[in-house]
């Protein structure tokens, strides 16, 4: 099992990584729009459109490592009373295979609108990208978090000992 959470660490680092080059190119597109803009009035013509794409693949590549390791924001209305009653982990588990399988839902409607963009052929405006590209890798990444939301809670419900903190690094 220590081998699956190695492996699956190892795997988090790849959509890091794209997330990171994707920030870096938003960066420096921004940069460089401003200083064209400003010092010789020829702004980047398809600015808005990458800073679109690029501010999806920066969230949507990183929603499954969020997940698997909890960094979402929490309310904490209920915890004294799962403290007091010493049901932590049900709670975590209950709330990570609900939001795994709610998630369910909008990877169907994203299926569709990716097969619904690749049938009418639509391509952004000035770079002529794909938008079922686009929307393609948003389901891909929604299914995935659902997965790892359900196989986390799954982890909670049936070995909460993997869970410690060395091992959710």
């Amino acid at each position: 099992m220590e081998t699956l959470i190695a492996l699956a660490r190892g795997a988090s680092r790849l959509p890091v990584a794209l997330a990171c080059l994707a920030l870096f190119a938003l960066m420096a597109m921004t940069f460089a729009d401003v200083i064209l803009r400003s010092a010789f009035n020829a702004p980047i013509q398809a600015a808005t459109e990458l800073t679109r794409v690029l501010m999806a693949v920066m969230v949507f590549s990183c929603l499954p490592v969020i997940s698997a390791r909890g960094g979402h924001i929490a309310v904490d209305l209920f915890d004294g009373i799962f403290d007091r009653l010493h049901l932590n982990r049900l709670r975590e588990a209950s709330i990570n295979i609900v939001c795994g399988v709610m998630l369910v839902w909008p990877t169907e409607r994203l299926w569709m609108l990716t097969g619904r963009a690749r049938g009418y052929g639509d391509v952004t405006e000035y770079l002529s990208i794909p938008v079922h590209l686009v929307t393609g890798f948003i389901t891909v990444s929604v299914a995935l978090t659902a997965a790892v939301m359900v196989a986390i809670g799954l982890v909670h419900l049936f070995a909460p000992h993997l869970l410690d903190e060395d091992l959710a690094r």
